[in-house]
């Protein structure tokens, strides 16, 4: 188990430093690309306080992917809000005492799992059954939906059917943080979890699944229209490839 737990924490700890560096360098690249023309998005807003409140709607409320398919939108916004609320569900294992406010969410762990596996099944559900969709696809976008419904699988069992391995997983967990590698039980559905969550960690800076950073960077939004005084053609710099 000593073994086990060492070979993990390293597994870890390698790839959280692989999504954090090649976030600052993707995010630093997009950030060093000309913008020859301004390109806003219509309806543009005219004011930087315009552009501040489009880019809290597209963030929450994913304004564009609402407009563009209601049920693209109804799946990728109920994926989201499930993964948030696991994430910040999952902070119970990393700190001690458990604050209070994360109490409501542990008692909504059933609940919670539930919407994030429906959720990502009807994303794969769409890839594979809607013609245009399929038509567009890669492996690698069916390989990221299976991924992440394994890693939530895997955490909804561990959550519901197996409350000693998680118990231990804790443990490992509060060693992480604190840079310790501690020992780890050898449970499948654990080993599932916690690898596949290292590698979509690692995987994550350079797949489709960065979109966020992409999303407040694109010169598409995060600029006012120039004709109601933004900025001019060719001036400043933002994210060229950004969608």
């Amino acid at each position: 188990m000593e073994l086990a737990g060492t070979l993990m924490a390293v597994w870890l700890w390698t790839s959280a430093a692989v999504a954090v560096a090649g976030l600052a360098w993707k995010s630093a690249a997009w950030l060093r690309a000309p913008v020859p023309l301004p390109m806003p998005l219509p309806p543009a807003p005219a004011t930087w306080s315009g552009v501040a409140l489009r880019m809290v709607r597209e963030g929450i409320l994913f304004e564009t992917l609402f407009r563009a398919n209601r049920w693209t939108w109804a799946f990728g916004w109920l994926f989201h809000a499930a993964l948030l609320l696991v994430l910040l569900r999952h902070a119970w294992l990393f700190v001690d005492p458990v604050p209070s406010w994360i109490e409501p969410l542990l008692g909504a762990g059933r609940w919670l799992s539930a919407l994030l596996l429906a959720s990502l099944a009807g994303l794969l559900a769409r890839r594979l059954l809607v013609a245009r969709v399929r038509y567009v696809s890669v492996p690698s976008d069916y390989l990221m939906l299976l991924l992440l419904l394994a890693i939530g699988g895997s955490g909804a069992w561990l959550g519901h059917f197996d409350p000693r391995s998680l118990g231990l997983a804790r443990e490992f967990a509060l060693g992480l943080v604190r840079f310790e590698a501690r020992p780890l039980p050898l449970d499948p559905a654990l080993w599932l979890h916690l690898g596949g969550a290292g590698l979509l960690a690692a995987l994550l800076p350079f797949s489709k699944l960065l979109h966020a950073p992409g999303v407040f960077l694109a010169p598409t939004r995060r600029r006012p229209h120039p004709v109601a005084g933004g900025p001019k053609a060719g001036s400043g710099r933002a994210p060229g490839g950004a969608r």
